[in-house]
């Protein structure tokens, strides 16, 4: 998958040649320093890019459904249905002048009465942990927490139960205890529901006992690829060297082949103890099924 950037800026693109695939109850983070192209990635996938970035090259599939050239209708009819997305600021997503509940409210399937929505709504606000969801129904986003925002979107996402939920730095503006408790949210949901999360961040430390894989990504470009993450090892003379206390990734994009073939005889294989994974919910991008 390749997105081109226009004309004048630093580089041709923000997002080239990235291949990859993710799988039903895995979750992906993708790590990288500011400018690296992990949103311009999370937003190809949404198929939110902005109108002066272009799709190069590659290819999307969701459930084995191809949505290179889905058409405007069929991209609102899966977003906040089949696949979801977490964003970096509460605040700036929800509604100011709705109240809570309505706001998650509109997410649901239509057709419902009132009592029957009202309490579909008490019960995504319950599995993402908030106290007292009878008092939140009723709050206005400005008397929310940054935390409790944070999980009041996650809890918009996940009443349509979706497959893919994309979460782009939701914890980057929480304090340290929040941000542990909303990855511990995050975390439940994927292996109770069964879902794919793509969690994007720039903080290596933060995803250390978060994910199943990590992808880092520099300059647009997959440098490195753990199956499982090892802090050390990816600090290594040959993946990262820090400028300012930022790790800047270094390491050629080729250097992972021998990863991404260990992935796919881990994730791919039929055979139950080499770890095969259920395809459905699978979202797969560019030409290899990493």
């Amino acid at each position: 998958l390749s997105v081109a950037l226009p004309a004048g800026a630093d580089r041709s693109h923000a997002v080239q040649e990235v291949s990859l695939a993710l799988h039903a109850g895995e979750t992906l983070c993708v790590v990288g320093e500011s400018g690296s192209g992990k949103s311009v990635l999370a937003m190809s996938v949404m198929g939110l890019l902005a109108r002066e970035l272009r799709l190069t090259q590659g290819q999307l599939h969701l459930q084995q459904e191809s949505l290179t050239e889905a058409s405007p209708a069929r991209w609102r009819a899966l977003r906040g249905r089949a696949m979801g997305m977490v964003f970096q600021e509460p605040m700036t997503a929800l509604n100011p002048v709705m109240r809570v509940g309505d706001q998650v409210s509109e997410a649901l399937p239509p057709g419902l009465d009132r009592k029957e929505s009202r309490a579909r709504v008490m019960e995504v606000l319950e599995a993402v942990k908030i106290r007292n969801p009878e008092r939140v129904y009723n709050l206005y986003p400005h008397e929310c927490s940054g935390g409790m925002g944070q999980r009041i979107m996650i809890a918009m996402m996940l009443v349509p139960e979706p497959k893919l939920l994309i979460a782009d730095e939701p914890t980057s503006a929480l304090d340290v205890t929040v941000r542990m408790q909303v990855l511990a949210i995050l975390d439940d949901l994927v292996s109770r529901r069964g879902l794919g999360l793509m969690f994007i961040s720039h903080d290596l430390n933060l995803v250390a006992t978060f994910c199943d894989r990590v992808l880092i990504m520099y300059a647009g470009r997959i440098v490195e690829l753990r199956c499982s993450y090892d802090p050390e090892s990816l600090r290594g003379a040959n993946a990262a060297r820090r400028v300012k206390g930022t790790v800047h990734w270094v390491s050629a994009a080729h250097a992972v082949d021998a990863e991404v073939r260990l992935y796919d005889r881990l994730f791919n294989s039929e055979d139950p103890e080499e770890g095969g994974r259920d395809p459905l919910g699978d979202l797969k991008i560019g030409r290899a099924h990493v």
